[in-house]
């Protein structure tokens, strides 16, 4: 017996008519018997919902789409930003007003020096010959001068204050902490900019401050304990407009079910439904969000969903793609709309910043005001 032609609209109706035929069969001369009535239906059955379950695999699979912006944490200063302060004509005590709010520039300990730890090795560097071995590798040496000489001491500054290694080391020589590379990295530019500033440091209460930074912000740079989630507030890493940004730093992505699926592996219940954000900070990258599941949701960080799904930040809206149709995720923060470039028309394009976050991509266990250590007398 031939099974009728299924297809979307018709199969419901389709199942019917095949549960019917197996009631009575023309082959027979007479009515079958009860258990022959219940075989062929139950064949036929089967192949009616197989021919469904045929149909439903040829619809077009979910997408989940993703816009957002920045790149990096987003506390402190802004790499791509503070080239865009330069380019206007912002001097590198104005840059770093702007991004370390309330805080002023003072000296460095003397004869301060740097524990970097290079592989499994602690070299211990003089402050400015560490410097002048990172400047280049975080920043491009063609970018303007007071962008280089603010990144210097920012450089600087967060050496003086990183606890990367407790009592071995001060900082790694990577982006877990911020990139050195020696004298290879030298160049004249950005040795000129550091040794404009020796010795300079970002003060806030008269103690050095933590100078994190990072590669792009989006238009907005972000609280500290909303990126780096349960440190204390800081009067000076507080979220600030960043009017120079580039449009570079917003970005779209699209990733199919299974993508997702694969980057969610130990966080996904049962299958992937959607992502729901919950709160987000200021700038708004997310806190706190929601993955649902056909078997539960889970609950998880922005930081823990962007780095399972390898965002670049944590500035992040979901929508779905089925076919034609596109619906955004439910977003409970208040801030349910997706970044917009708020970029003056006359802001060139930036040299590419260095690879990203740089100045402290790892969350620190704590962060005071009094944090002042890393310094060794040499």
């Amino acid at each position: 017996m031939g099974v009728p032609h299924l297809d979307r609209a018709s199969g419901a109706f389709a199942v019917l008519k095949l549960a019917r035929m197996g009631l009575m069969d023309s082959t027979y001369h007479r009515p079958p018997t009860t258990t022959e009535r219940l075989g062929r239906l139950v064949a036929v059955l089967a192949g009616a919902l197989a021919a469904m379950a045929f149909c439903a695999g040829t619809a077009v699979a979910s997408t989940l789409l993703i816009e957002g912006a920045g790149d990096g944490h987003g506390v402190g200063m802004s790499q791509d930003g503070a080239y865009g302060y330069a380019i206007h004509g912002a001097t590198y005590q104005e840059i770093l007003a702007h991004y370390y709010t309330g805080t002023t520039i003072g000296q460095a300990p003397p004869k301060s020096v740097v524990r970097v730890l290079e592989g499994t090795k602690v070299v211990k560097v003089p402050l400015e010959r560490y410097v002048r071995g990172v400047v280049s590798a975080e920043m491009s040496a063609s970018w303007p001068l007071p962008a280089l000489e603010a990144q210097a001491i920012a450089s600087r500054t967060y050496a003086l204050t990183a606890h990367a290694g407790g009592s071995r080391f001060d900082v790694y020589s990577d982006t877990r902490s911020q990139v050195y590379e020696g004298v290879a990295a030298e160049t004249a530019t950005t040795n000129a900019a550091v040794s404009a500033t020796k010795g300079e440091i970002v003060l806030y209460g008269g103690a050095p401050a933590a100078t994190y930074f990072f590669a792009s912000s989006g238009g907005m740079t972000e609280n500290i304990q909303d990126s780096f989630l349960g440190s204390q507030p800081e009067p000076w890493l507080k979220a600030v407009a960043d009017p120079y940004e580039t449009n570079a730093s917003h970005w779209k992505l699209s990733m199919s079910f299974t993508t997702v699926a694969a980057h969610l592996s130990g966080l996904l219940k049962g299958s992937f439904r959607g992502i729901e954000v919950l709160t987000r900070g200021v700038s708004p990258r997310i806190v706190s969000a929601r993955i649902l599941g056909t078997h539960g949701d889970t609950n998880v960080t922005g930081p823990q969903l962007a780095g399972a799904l390898a965002l670049q930040s944590t500035w992040a809206y979901f929508s779905l793609e089925n076919g034609a149709t596109v619906k955004h995720e439910p977003d409970h923060s208040g801030q349910a709309q997706p970044p917009t470039a708020s970029v003056p028309s006359s802001t060139p394009t930036p040299a590419p910043p260095a690879p990203g976050p740089q100045g402290g991509s790892q969350a620190p266990a704590a962060v005071t005001s009094s944090s002042a250590g890393g310094v060794l007398a040499g």
